[in-house]
């Protein structure tokens, strides 16, 4: 089995590794979490996590630009249970993984991406044409874009090689 290159000569992989942080740190257990502990944003007790701040931070962005955020129909929920209960873990293990350079997570990199290329369709389907869409069209497709761009590039990644982290050798 080839050996894995070290992260510092694996400029994609810093990059993912990053945006797997700040999914982990802020997205899935801060703003995704405050969609599940608060129904109604309308009426509300502040909870214990996440802190006001950021639940404040979340209601602006909805009331401001992203109206299915505020709605929170049922599918919705659903795409955030999946963040929570699913990506979050893999996160975690994803973050070590891609920094020791695990051809184990591969697998497992392909589903999240599949899946989060799906969840992030359907998404951006309601936010330009759907019940809830948003005024803000291209503000808000800016600001799911990574969600997309991130899911290709980890797919690409991984779809190539059962040994991903390895040295590319020339034939």
């Amino acid at each position: 089995m080839p050996q894995s290159l070290p992260l510092s000569k694996r400029p994609v992989d810093i990059a993912i590794v990053i945006f797997f942080i700040i999914n982990l740190g802020f997205i899935t257990y801060i703003v995704d979490i405050e969609q599940l502990v608060i129904a109604n944003p309308d009426n509300f007790q502040y909870p214990v996590w996440p802190p006001e701040s950021m639940v404040d931070l979340v209601h602006w962005y909805g009331r401001n630009f992203d109206p299915v955020l505020m709605a929170r129909p049922a599918w919705w929920r659903a795409t955030i249970w999946i963040d929570a209960l699913f990506f979050g873990p893999f996160y975690l293990v994803a973050i070590y993984a891609y920094i020791k350079g695990k051809n184990w997570i591969r697998f497992g990199s392909i589903i999240w991406a599949a899946v989060m290329i799906t969840n992030v369709t359907i998404i951006l389907f309601e936010e330009v044409c759907g019940e809830h869409a948003t005024p803000h069209l291209q503000r808000v497709l800016l600001a799911n874009a990574a969600w997309l761009i991130f899911p290709i590039m980890v797919l690409y990644r991984m779809w190539r090689s059962v040994t991903p982290f390895a040295a590319r050798t020339r034939q």
